[in-house]
């Protein structure tokens, strides 16, 4: 995992090649992606979680924090209310498009081969770390999810497991999520003055409790001298009367460390997620 620098012109062709392969697999796929919103919740809430808007981010100016805010607004419409129908399939960069400073998108946060930069759209990660969150609560599928490459900031304050998120990327690095139940789920978001906050919710009640953790978790020192971080995801599927009838593997996370680890004592920084 040695990190390999490539030239601007690699990156961009690199970009173009998997953008136009996506779009392909968007129209060719065969999948029936959801489009369908309401503005009427559905009955029962399954899962929910909610995030700080504004983390004090080392060498991070806050006025990205802010721009990110504004961000988040614009993709909320775009997926606030959308029902995921039985056999449909989820796209978190279909259903948003691209972010473009037409649409009213500015400048924020974009992490970027282990370092940051400034990017229209940026921000747009907080989103897709609540969605697959929230989605690893309930019996939807997800079918493409991308894992953090690097990990960039210390845990102080973490409340989930590292490796927990899925980063995005217009429209190469996608979330998709598959409803393989027979029943409608709806999500549901919104920011308060604090939170960027979402909800699954569907047409029934849920028949189970999951609880999500992490397994192995290690940082390694590599023969090159830098350090990574690795660990695997798992859940416990419990039914109603609390009893565990699952223990599913979800995903294995690596990842290049940023900092060294015992910085993380130090409880300078904030995790990005």
């Amino acid at each position: 995992m040695k990190p390999i620098k490539r030239s601007k012109a690699r990156i961009m062709a690199g970009t173009m090649y998997y953008r136009f392969r996506r779009h392909l697999a968007w129209r060719f796929s065969g999948k029936k992606f959801s489009r369908t919103v309401s503005t009427t919740s559905l009955p029962y809430r399954i899962s929910s979680h909610q995030t700080p808007l504004l983390r004090q981010l080392r060498e991070v100016d806050m006025s990205m924090q802010y721009n990110k805010i504004k961000n988040l607004k614009i993709a909320l419409q775009r997926l606030n209310g959308i029902i995921l129908n039985p056999g449909e399939t989820f796209s978190y960069w279909r259903l948003i498009g691209k972010p473009t400073r037409r649409k009213g998108y500015v400048e924020g946060m974009i992490l970027h081969y282990g370092s940051f930069k400034s990017g229209v759209g940026g921000g747009l990660c907080q989103l897709s770390n609540l969605l697959y969150w929230m989605t690893l609560h309930t019996p939807l599928t997800v079918v493409e999810r991308h894992r953090h490459s690097y990990d960039v900031f210390p845990d102080a304050n973490r409340t989930q497991p590292f490796g927990s998120g899925a980063t995005c990327a217009y429209n190469y690095l996608d979330l998709q999520i598959y409803n393989a139940t027979d029943v409608p789920y709806q999500l549901s978001l919104h920011l308060t003055d604090e939170y960027l906050a979402g909800e699954w919710r569907c047409a029934e009640p849920s028949m189970y409790h999951y609880e999500v953790y992490e397994r192995e978790h290690r940082m390694s020192l590599e023969y090159w001298g830098g350090y990574t971080r690795h660990n695997q995801i798992y859940r416990r599927v419990l039914n109603r009367s609390l009893e565990c009838i699952a223990d599913e593997f979800v995903t294995e996370n690596k990842a290049l460390m940023m900092y060294e680890p015992l910085l993380e004592a130090s409880g300078r920084g904030q995790n990005s997620s």
